[in-house]
């Protein structure tokens, strides 16, 4: 399921340990500095040159993706089990949180995703497109049990909790404001919107 880059042959032993410390050391420092952080100081602290860096990762899209497929598969993973779920609103609901939980976790990272439905050169666009899918699978449950209204896309859930995320990263003093945000925004998904919010 990793759509993080990989060579058409096996790396040899030293450029898999170069590869498993570019990410390891790439994962630290978007998580300290956000996004944007220096990919010069990302290949120093691996120990290795830029060239070697850009050599596995040809820009920092494609190196943000690989950085976040352990992300990936842990909200695909809960996806497919929350489809199992006999309440499909709320489970659409806890994804959509988990999303927001995710795209907090680095700073930059909901930004980024906001962009790369646009860009189809985008090496996050591996990212969205399995979010995109399963979170259509748990909207359409949604639906057709009545209580989701029917004229709400997948694309703009993942829009509104992208920003939702982004708001949140630009407010941390204010820790309870994403959980509020999506509240607000699933009461006026809802099929029924002046009823209480989803919880």
């Amino acid at each position: 399921m990793s759509t993080a880059p990989t060579p058409a042959r096996p790396m040899r032993a030293d450029a898999r340990r170069n590869y498993d410390r570019l990410l390891r050391e790439a994962r630290a420092s978007f998580a300290a500095h956000g996004t944007d952080a220096s990919l010069e100081d990302v290949a120093r602290r691996a120990g290795v040159g830029i060239g070697t860096l850009y050599r596995h990762f040809p820009n920092r899209q494609a190196l943000m993706n690989a950085v976040f497929q352990e992300a990936l598969s842990t909200l695909l993973d809960r996806s497919r089990e929350l489809a199992r779920s006999d309440r499909p609103c709320t489970a659409l609901v806890e994804w959509l949180g988990a999303i927001v939980t995710h795209a907090g976790e680095y700073r930059g990272l909901a930004q980024a995703l906001m962009s790369a439905p646009g860009d189809e050169n985008s090496a996050l666009t591996s990212c969205h497109v399995p979010l995109r899918q399963a979170g259509a699978r748990l909207l359409s449950r949604a639906q057709s049990s009545g209580s989701v209204r029917p004229d709400v896309s997948i694309d703009d859930l993942l829009q509104l909790t992208n920003a939702i995320a982004l708001a949140a990263e630009r407010t941390p003093a204010d820790p309870e404001l994403a959980d509020r945000l999506l509240r607000l925004t699933l009461r006026g998904v809802k099929a029924d919107p002046s009823g209480p919010a989803p919880s």
